[in-house]
């Protein structure tokens, strides 16, 4: 029998750590299948288990019990369950703080020759002519100035 690659050997708090997660069941459902470090576990009563025990016990493929594995050597029990925080969002925002300021001051200024009231069209359309950005909708115009009539709570 080859020996295993990455031993999980969880200590007395921890194992209690990760009894608490899947009990309270207030987690996620990946974290609480990925504390299946506990049936990993050369520590516990009996033993580990083998990964294809774990992998039929959980439900899940011999894989994620190898990553599981792998993850907790690399990263201890707690960076094996939980997800890792993204460093950016996937797609930068297209207005900005800059963006905004100027909708704003457009909205507030006065409105087109032949027109009693800006629309959020017309705002749309002019901050694309003005070049205050590239392309925007009607809808991301409300958003902004709904925003900023929004007060805040005192």
């Amino acid at each position: 029998m080859r020996p295993i690659k990455n031993p999980v050997r969880l200590t007395v708090e921890e194992q209690a750590s990760l009894r608490a997660l899947i009990s309270k069941g207030q987690s996620s459902a990946r974290a609480i299948r990925r504390a299946l470090l506990l049936a990993a576990d050369e520590n516990r009563p009996g033993g580990s288990l083998k990964e294809l025990e774990i992998a039929e016990r959980m439900q899940v493929h011999v894989n994620t019990v190898y990553i599981v594995r792998k993850a907790y050597g690399e990263q201890g029990w707690e960076g094996a369950i939980g997800r890792k925080k993204r460093a950016t969002p996937p797609v930068a925002p297209k207005v900005t703080g800059e963006v905004e300021a100027k909708l704003i001051a457009l909205s507030c200024s006065a409105p087109p020759s032949g027109r009693s009231r800006w629309t959020l069209e017309l705002l749309a359309d002019r901050a694309v002519e003005l070049n205050y950005i590239d392309s925007i909708s009607h809808e991301s115009v409300r958003q902004v100035l709904k925003k900023r009539t929004q007060t805040s709570p005192s």
